[in-house]
């Protein structure tokens, strides 16, 4: 099974020793602990001649870190998780006699996996710190996949690059103290800064880039799904979902909706539903949807793709590259299943004119910078 990081070695496993390490890493005061330590001294005075004014990001962030459990409590709740899945397959470990994973990880966030992957706290087997690394690759490569679609047809290095910076800098903190962490972020570093000195040519010669191994492995920038469900499943269980908030509504005395112009009666939550489970309900291609719940689950994919296009567009606006517009677009194209797309109207014409206006719009660029 690959290990955490991004270059899978069979059978090895960089952090499995280091585990607990990181919990009395993770015990370390907080910006918030020494904003709120003890009042005789220790912390900001309130009569002192400076004073720390945080901003509304910098409040939200110390907020949601005195919200974050510590790294004990997360590798618990993942021995907990793990057991809940077993008894609820009737199995025992996450690999079955014939190699293959029993259960499916992908309700267990990056750092509950990490915890699993170090064997925190010597609490988990040996097959389960293999398949959590397993997942833990799964979840870099699908990090990657959209990004790297897109220099494939772009040729555009920086795009996949960034992609996997963002992947590696939204890791915990217990992971960014490992080394492995460090190495993968200077690799991956030195490749977008070469990448942005030359776009249109791949970054070669870095030790340990695991972006490079990716694009050897997978030249088209398309890792192989790791999808178990068919849509007809994806349709059934988006079905159960809303039958589910259907009761909960009549339990209440209330009418499941889809208006939110309605006066009365519950409105539908999507907020757990993805995209290929709204197209799924937008296809309708088993029968199992109403009108009103085809017409909902349509708009509020519609809204998802076009919040996706309005980033893309923000990021251009703020960077002052128009070619970030065309980039985005073809990353969500690229993230999107067929059933997406065809939900969506996201055809591969449309991909194709959105490629030959990045094109245009590089040859512009080109021009005016000289080269």
């Amino acid at each position: 099974m690959p290990g955490p990081g991004m270059t899978s070695i069979a059978g090895y496993n960089p952090y499995a020793q280091m585990g607990s390490a990181y919990a009395r890493a993770a015990t370390q005061p907080s910006l918030l602990d020494t904003l709120n330590a003890d009042k005789s001294g220790n912390a900001l005075d309130a009569n002192s001649a400076t004073n720390l004014t945080l901003s509304d990001a910098a409040k939200a962030r110390l907020a949601a870190e005195a919200n974050t459990p510590d790294f004990a409590t997360v590798t618990g709740d993942a021995r907990t998780a793990l057991d809940k899945l077993y008894a609820a397959a009737r199995v025992t470990g996450p690999i079955g006699a014939d190699g293959k994973m029993t259960v499916d990880l992908s309700s267990l966030d990056r750092r509950a996996l990490f915890a699993v992957s170090t064997n925190n706290g010597g609490k988990f087997t040996p097959d389960e710190q293999s398949a959590a690394s397993g997942e833990l690759n799964n979840r870099f490569n699908a990090a990657l996949a959209p990004a790297a679609a897109a220099t494939s047809m772009t040729k555009n290095y920086t795009v996949v690059y960034k992609a996997a910076l963002d992947y590696l800098d939204g890791a915990s903190g217990e992971e960014k103290a490992t080394a492995t962490w460090a190495a993968q972020r200077s690799a991956v570093a030195k490749g977008f800064e070469a990448a942005r000195q030359d776009p249109d040519k791949a970054p070669s010669g870095i030790s340990g880039d695991p972006v490079a191994s990716y694009l050897t492995k997978y030249p088209v920038g398309s890792a192989p799904t790791t999808a178990t469900q068919t849509f007809a499943d994806v349709a059934t269980g988006a079905r159960a979902v809303l039958d589910a908030q259907a009761a909960a509504a009549a339990a209440s005395g209330k009418e499941l909706v889809f208006d939110p112009a309605r006066r009365t009666g519950q409105l539908v939550d999507f907020s757990s539903i993805d995209n290929r489970s709204l197209s799924a309900i937008t296809l309708n291609q088993d029968q199992k949807f109403s009108d009103l719940e085809i017409y909902a689950a349509k708009k509020e994919l519609n809204a998802r793709t076009r919040a996706s296009v309005l980033s893309a567009l923000k990021q251009s606006q703020q960077s002052g590259d128009p070619r970030q517009l065309s980039l985005g677009i073809l990353q969500s194209y690229s993230s999107m299943s067929d059933e997406e797309r065809q939900a969506s109207g996201w055809t591969a014409s449309f991909r194709d004119n959105v490629l030959q206006s990045y094109k245009a719009t590089n040859n512009i660029l080109s021009i005016l910078k000289g080269s």
